[in-house]
């Protein structure tokens, strides 16, 4: 398993990166901007880190800015931590048979999401390429939000 990211949603673009990169010193290492799903995700590393993020090889902070105007109450703006597994049906099961609720199943054989006894996020990411869809996770439902 490998720490990825931690992710934070902001409600203004602009003064978030004179926040975190101006004033606290992290360095843009990747832009998404997603038309269809209408936002922006910015990967941020300290300087540090910002080669080997770059690279893949350093966690970063993901700030992610959704173009339709939200305020975000009650700690929502945090969104999740973020791991690589190494295989991602083993992980869930695995977690599922310790209690551990999976509230978005590896349906796709690339991504999950499970939350922590206090409700925090976690989003698990298969490393490499998409195992293929496999039985009983394939056919899940959502089970709930993330």
């Amino acid at each position: 398993m490998r720490y990825l990211h931690t992710m934070v949603r902001i409600r203004d673009l602009d003064e978030s990166l004179a926040f975190y990169c101006d004033t606290f010193g992290l360095e843009e290492v990747r832009r998404i901007e997603n038309e269809g799903g209408r936002f922006t995700l910015i990967f941020l590393a300290a300087p540090g880190d910002a080669e080997a993020a770059k690279a893949g090889g350093a966690p970063t902070i993901e700030l992610t800015y959704n173009w339709d105007p939200e305020d975000y109450q009650g700690g929502r703006n945090f969104g999740h931590l973020a791991y690589e597994v190494d295989n991602i049906y083993e992980t869930c099961e695995r977690l599922e048979k310790n209690g551990v609720t999976i509230n978005r199943p590896p349906r796709d054989g690339h991504m999950a999401f499970v939350r922590s006894p206090d409700n925090i996020s976690f989003e698990l990411l298969q490393k490499g390429q998409a195992k293929a869809p496999a039985e009983p996770w394939a056919s899940m439902a959502n089970t709930g939000s993330w």
